[in-house]
């Protein structure tokens, strides 16, 4: 199920900047369904004035996660699918090296959780290595803070895509847009700490290769021969190519394309 479709199962339309309280004249049925998703959502809390939403899996919804501040909600995007007592999100910003690597797929050392007691009581959030007690909110809570509230889409739109570096230490990350905006690319070059994003100016991708040409060069991406270069005024800098899955924590925390960034994460404010 979409956001969407979720967000109207809590009893809300989600609109083009937020979701707005609605009450139509739905069906019995459509209303007995809406309240089981309800009575089935629990949300935790830092104490603080940060809040997880977490809505399992179910006949009626894939299971969402949200993350806010208790008035404006984003959507967390899943890792898997959602229970009653655990949602896994994706989080580089934080490591745990204990994590396996390559679970079905998906390296786990960069993916934090929320856990649920079975019985409500405790909740638990990891962050990389760290956990943190979370508080649970009661029924009647839940019902108030999720209907007053309003939900919106993950605030990440892009996701890297290509790391490379020269031999002098300077880095050129290429990031994609995530979903639908698949086809959108941004650069950023400079030494670690210092990369300033590049104004795009146009984009060629092929069996052959890419480039992604900028008004400071042309990154130049050879597939076929494995081969980056950044070329000014048919100048050519060869470029070695830096594993993305292997450094995502470095990329997020010292790259500086992603410092003071908010991911919409339960560890946004850890």
């Amino acid at each position: 199920m979409s956001l969407r479709h979720m967000v109207i199962a809590l009893g809300f339309v989600l609109a083009p900047q937020a979701a707005l309280a609605l009450d139509p004249p739905w069906g019995q049925e459509k209303r007995l369904r809406d309240r089981m998703v309800l009575e089935s959502t629990r949300v935790c809390t830092d104490g603080k004035g940060h809040y997880t939403v977490v809505v399992p899996h179910s006949p009626e919804t894939e299971g969402q996660l949200f993350y806010g501040d208790g008035k404006t909600f984003v959507e967390v995007p899943a890792v898997s699918t959602y229970s009653e007592t655990q949602a896994d999100f994706f989080e580089p910003r934080f490591f745990n090296p204990k994590a396996n690597d390559n679970f079905r797929g998906v390296d786990y050392r960069v993916i934090s959780r929320l856990v649920l007691s079975e019985d409500g009581k405790t909740c638990t959030l990891s962050c990389g290595d760290r956990s943190l007690p979370q508080q649970p909110l009661a029924a009647d809570k839940v019902k108030e803070l999720v209907r007053k509230s309003t939900f919106a889409t993950s605030p990440m739109k892009f996701q890297p895509y290509k790391l490379l570096r020269d031999d002098k230490g300077t880095y050129y990350l290429v990031e994609r847009g995530i979903g639908a905006d698949n086809k959108s690319f941004r650069i950023f070059t400079g030494q670690r700490g210092q990369v300033k994003p590049q104004k795009m100016l146009n984009v060629v991708t092929d069996s052959q290769g890419e480039i992604f040409s900028t008004q400071g060069g042309d990154l130049r991406l050879v597939v076929d021969r494995e081969e980056a270069f950044w070329v000014v005024k048919s100048k050519r800098q060869k470029l070695r190519a830096v594993p993305v899955g292997d450094n995502l924590p470095f990329i997020y925390n010292e790259l500086g394309v992603y410092t003071g960034a908010r991911l919409g994460t339960p560890c946004d404010d850890v």
